[in-house]
């Protein structure tokens, strides 16, 4: 007697699916294709045929029949960062509640060539829309002189680019700001993220707009790198500026600040007072609890796949509020 468990199971097809039920093949993919022309109990016999037999639909057969693949394509030139990697999931997990799954590649925003192909890729897969993760500027560049003959959506391109969506950076650096202005601080520093990425250049302009607008003198603005070890490295040039206050632009920054201002002899907020970006899962159980700008990856993510599936609206494309979240890290100054 021969053993048969390694052969390979033959795939089960529309045609199994439709002698199985008792319909027609045409039946089936109308089920499959959610006509609204097909009984609800033709329809619960074909679908219990599809769960019966382990029927799994082939996207590829049935975009060369319908044109639509109910697949959107996710571009990414950053997928490390807290932002970029959240949104990512927030896209997909959207993308599942409007019926559709994702295709996402991945490309080095430095190399034009890279992205330029990441796109070919996903239009060859035959994605119904892209969203791209920008959050740099030489992203946006790569992608200006591209022809895509479906709906392209930037994410984190802080307003640059058409049609983008964005978090309102400049409002959340202008909130950050205001809730150390309004404990008494007039002093404050900026911990930046790098020059080259569009959401940090956005949060500097909102700090120096709020700082403007409330006749407070320019503050010192340092640069990081995003990194708790940027924030750490930055304690140093905070000390020697003499403020009594820091908005970092991300929590991870503010983090590092935190443990080299412990390190110095420094109480936070005793000493200095300390804004985050972003309210990472992890910043309210930093010590102390982390005061910081709250972004809605989830609002972010809805509205782009709705978007890419159904035209971008005026309400759908405007930037999505942020949102201070008070905590412990800041106090007046002494």
């Amino acid at each position: 007697m021969s053993d048969t468990s390694s052969e390979p199971r033959r795939t089960v097809g529309v045609r199994d699916v439709a002698a199985r039920a008792g319909v027609s093949r045409q039946t089936v993919s109308r089920v499959l294709n959610d006509h609204p022309d097909v009984a609800p109990e033709t329809q619960e016999r074909v679908r219990a045929a599809m769960a019966e037999l382990g029927y799994r639909m082939n996207n590829a057969a049935r975009a060369l029949g319908t044109r639509r693949s109910r697949t959107l394509g996710v571009l990414a030139s950053d997928a490390l960062q807290y932002g970029p990697s959240r949104s990512i999931a927030a896209l997909e997990a959207s993308a599942r509640d409007a019926g559709y799954w994702v295709s996402a590649a991945f490309a080095d925003a430095g190399d034009a060539a890279a992205v330029v192909a990441a796109v070919d890729h996903l239009v060859a897969q035959g994605v119904e829309g892209i969203v791209v993760v920008a959050p740099h500027a030489r992203t946006l560049a790569a992608l200006d002189d591209l022809r895509i003959d479906v709906p392209v959506i930037t994410l984190h391109s802080a307003g640059r680019g058409a049609p983008g969506l964005s978090v309102d950076q400049a409002a959340g650096a202008r909130l950050a700001v205001a809730a150390l202005a309004d404990a008494g601080h007039t002093r404050i520093a900026h911990l930046a993220g790098p020059a080259d990425w569009l959401e940090a250049e956005s949060r500097t302009e909102g700090f120096a707009a709020e700082l403007a607008a409330r006749g407070l003198d320019a503050g010192p603005v340092i640069e990081g790198d995003w990194s708790a070890g940027s924030g750490y490295a930055a304690v140093a040039a905070v000390r020697a500026s003499g403020v009594t206050a820091v908005f970092a632009a991300n929590d991870q920054m503010a983090l590092g600040l935190l443990g080299g201002l412990h390190e110095a002899g420094l109480a936070v907020p005793g000493d200095i007072s300390v804004v985050g970006f972003d309210d990472i899962p992890d910043a309210a159980y930093y010590w102390p609890q982390l005061t910081t700008v709250r972004q809605d990856f989830d609002e972010l993510a809805r509205r782009a796949v709705a978007a890419a599936i159904g035209g971008a609206g005026t309400e759908t494309l405007a930037p999505v509020a942020p949102e201070l979240i008070a905590r412990a890290s800041v106090a007046p100054p002494r």
